[in-house]
């Protein structure tokens, strides 16, 4: 075919998908009216998200890099490591996301979205060529850290900048993009692992960030953060950018200039807590954090492995762990499917309930074991099980916290906010991942399981009691809401 030709019916192709994507009614969650008739496309939203959520796939590789890996780090391996060695391999990430959370909020607020991301992904790309290198544990700690400190970042940067452009009509379906990228990461490594030696999976791991990187030379500006800047012109070239040229920029940047001059208030921690709308919106954010991550959830990441070993499955515990790492980005998509038709607040009920009946069944099931009962006819449990509980964190606490806490926090105080709600959401992953095998050794798979089932149980009774719908609100009406008027 003529080059010429190609070219033009490629330039007709993409024009016919801007025209189709023109939403006359769409409005960002920052604006709290229809842009009076104007076009908005949602190309670039999707194309933006893509690229900022490699970030989280980055993140998802550190997060499972243990899974396939603690193994190898055997007596026999180039790079020998004991237990106590290996749990501290894996909980450097945690500790590193903890140091990089409050500063990657200042960052942001400071220099702006894109260049604390572009930052983010050269952390990244330091942390896995330490780990590539790496010749014995002390520098496999510095680059775990490393990639630790990006990770953090990432969860608040991310969700915070796809927020501020993403409109409200699919608003859901991108804010649960950080989650879903994340779990591609975990699969990625699930797969690659099982089939080579830590040091190319590392290498493979390592060239996501460098994509990460390219890609955010591309996309401009958040335009929320450059009105704060008082930089209107190159605002309204970011609007055009991400909602198309036809959209009507001099109206989005006015009511995205009235927000902020409405929510009071210079962004500083004290107006998050004396604030009471802030506080409130700050609390639950905390709260959803504290049970997406005392359900378990990164113990089973973590340990996937071990946990199948442990549970005397026949099954190949790298072939388990590829299964539930399948089902996880599978059955996220299929909440960035129904979070805007069954709403948050369902999806968040179901996922505490099904998961506490899981962890309870995995409990049942190791305390038959540890009573020397025979089991060895019911090995398919922890499967199905895990399978089942990756499923309901999948459609649930998995992406909902992330989506939520870019919803509940206002716009003036969400780089701080971000970055302490963040900042909590690894401390919990550090204690939950660090403590899972002393809880083992200590109380028994049983009722270190039947301890998560408890703190699900509690979620439940949360989700009924605590938690409102945002489904379809903008912005203005959650800080009503929060604000209980």
């Amino acid at each position: 075919m003529d080059p010429e030709k190609m070219a033009r019916a490629m330039a007709r192709w993409w024009q016919t998908i801007n025209e189709k994507d023109d939403d006359p009614t769409a409005t960002n969650p920052m604006l709290y009216g229809p842009l009076q008739g104007a076009k908005i496309s949602k190309v670039n939203q999707y194309v933006a998200t893509v690229i900022l959520c490699l970030s989280a796939v980055a993140a998802g590789t550190g997060l499972a890099w243990t899974a396939p890996v603690l193994d190898q780090l055997n007596a026999n391996s180039t790079l020998p490591a004991t237990d106590e060695e290996a749990s501290w391999i894996a909980g450097f990430l945690a500790i590193g996301a903890w140091v990089g959370a409050v500063p990657a909020g200042i960052l942001a607020e400071q220099i702006g979205r894109k260049k604390t991301a572009i930052a983010i992904g050269l952390a990244y790309a330091i942390g896995w060529a330490l780990t590539v290198i790496a010749t014995n544990v002390y520098v496999l700690y510095v680059a775990r850290f490393v990639i630790g400190i990006a990770t953090g970042g990432s969860c608040v940067v991310t969700p915070m900048f796809i927020s501020e452009y993403a409109e409200t009509s699919i608003r859901g379906l991108l804010g649960t993009c950080f989650q879903l990228f994340l779990t591609i990461g975990i699969l990625l490594v699930f797969v690659v692992g099982a089939v080579t030696t830590w040091v190319n999976l590392s290498w493979v791991c390592g060239v996501v960030p460098i994509l990460f990187i390219i890609g955010m030379f591309f996309v401009p500006e958040s335009p929320s953060w450059l009105v704060k800047r008082d930089r209107q012109n190159d605002a309204t070239l970011a609007l055009k950018w991400f909602w198309g040229k036809y959209c009507d920029a001099n109206v989005a940047i006015q009511e995205i200039q009235n927000d902020l001059e409405s929510s009071g208030g210079s962004g500083t921690l004290m107006d998050l807590f004396t604030n009471p709308t802030n506080r409130k919106g700050f609390t639950i954010s905390v709260m959803l954090m504290f049970f997406q991550q005392f359900s378990g959830i990164n113990a089973v990441i973590f340990f996937t492995v071990d946990i199948f070993k442990m549970a005397g499955s026949n099954l190949d515990p790298n072939f388990c762990s590829i299964i539930v790492g399948v089902v996880q980005v599978l059955m996220t998509f299929a909440a960035a499917a129904l979070v805007e038709r069954a709403g948050r607040k369902i999806l968040l009920i179901q996922s505490s309930a099904v998961m506490g009946i899981c962890l309870t069944a995995l409990g049942i099931y190791f305390n038959l074991q540890s009573r020397e009962k025979d089991v060895s006819s019911f090995g398919w449990i922890p499967l199905v099980s895990l399978v089942l509980f990756i499923i309901s964190f999948s459609l649930g606490y998995g992406p909902i916290p992330w989506m939520m806490m870019g919803e509940l926090l206002a716009p003036e105080v969400k780089g701080v906010a971000s970055s302490f709600v963040v900042l909590f959401n690894w401390t919990s992953v550090f204690i939950v991942t660090k403590t899972f095998k002393m809880m083992v050794d200590g109380w028994g798979r049983d009722y270190t399981f039947w301890m998560f089932a408890v703190v699900m149980a509690v979620g439940t009774l949360y989700g009924f009691k605590a938690i409102f719908e945002t489904k379809g609100k903008s912005n203005a009406q959650i800080q009503l809401m929060l604000s209980s008027k």
